[in-house]
């Protein structure tokens, strides 16, 4: 069940999008861990590769702690990544934000999706979805994202006394062009279904969150890890209905274990290390070979601001022979 599509030749339904909306000539990124864990070499090289284009671009960089999944996220991961990007060079030009203290931002973005009647609750439990699946011929892998079938619907349950969820049109596909992966689509209703804004327990989503908070912050360009590329047709599809502008997009590839598996808490990645200048330079130089700007020049700087200074000019460079093929 594929979610994501690359672009070949095809006709779309509906739902194109224009990536890369602007206000206007300011480039404006951002890096926005959830705070279940210290840094990685995974979430450092992600970090490193907003960081660097957005100073490649001349532009401002944050730090935005997604911590709306509260339990999920663990005491004191916040304060120990704002340190562990201090000691990187990482420095973020606005004071950070949480967005566990952003509740009634969602809050009213969501009602404005409620008063266009695009919303609608759902009593479902991931176990009946599942039933509701397996009882229609589908074939569930581990770990998949389960596409909602509409059981709730036609259904008028209180809108507080269960989940909501974005009732879509039928057959949206949604297509736009990725800085990394070029051009995308996804069909919203086969791939993701009517999806969660608000969860049962009164948390909200991911998905409304994040689209919020990047307007909200004049966000132009959304720089992030390949693994979160799958949700971006209905990001893009969220801005829509509210009237949101839509940042470009770049997706970097992920860094994975020898097993192949995605580097996080749950495959036994290890924190970083910032108790010494080598160990950081170790950690900058293993996710520079990762987004592909290796080079001697960096693997001989002596100090993390001579590493950055060098890196960023590399990123120029990287962006200009991209936009020349792109041409």
């Amino acid at each position: 069940m594929s979610s994501m599509t690359p672009i070949q030749n095809l006709q779309f339904n509906q739902g194109s999008s224009q990536a890369g909306q602007q206000r206007g000539n300011v480039y404006k990124g951002r890096f926005a861990p959830s705070p279940t864990g210290p840094l990685h070499l995974g979430s450092l090289t992600t970090a490193l590769g907003s960081w660097l284009d957005a100073r490649a671009h001349g532009g401002q960089w944050i730090v935005r702690i997604e911590d709306v999944d509260r339990p999920r996220t663990i005491a004191g991961a916040d304060q120990i990544i704002l340190q562990q990007l201090k000691a990187c060079g990482l420095v973020w030009d606005e004071v950070p934000v949480w967005q566990s203290q952003r509740s009634h931002l969602y809050e009213a973005a969501l009602e404005q999706l409620v008063n266009k009647q695009l919303v609608y609750s759902c009593k479902c439990s991931r176990k009946q979805i599942e039933e509701t699946l397996q009882e229609s011929g589908v074939i569930l892998e581990s770990h998949e994202e389960l596409v909602y079938p509409g059981t709730c619907r036609g259904k008028l349950h209180p809108l507080d006394q269960a989940a909501l969820r974005m009732k879509l049109p039928s057959q949206y596909v949604m297509n736009f062009i990725d800085r990394m992966m070029g051009g995308q689509f996804q069909n919203l209703n086969s791939a993701v279904g009517d999806f969660v804004l608000r969860r049962a327990d009164g948390l909200f989503s991911y998905q409304l969150a994040v689209i919020v908070d990047d307007y909200l912050q004049g966000i132009t360009h959304v720089v992030r890890g390949d693994d979160l590329l799958s949700n971006t047709a209905r990001q893009i599809y969220l801005q829509q209905c509210l009237g949101y502008p839509t940042p470009s997009y770049m997706h970097l590839p992920i860094v994975k274990n020898d097993a192949g598996e995605k580097l996080s808490k749950q495959t036994q990645a290890q924190a970083i290390d910032i108790h010494n200048r080598e160990s950081v330079l170790k950690a900058l130089n293993y996710s520079a070979r990762h987004l592909g700007i290796e080079s001697s020049e960096l693997i001989e700087s002596k100090t993390v601001e001579v590493w950055l200074n060098k890196a960023v000019l590399i990123w120029q460079v990287k962006l200009q022979v991209r936009n020349y093929l792109h041409k």
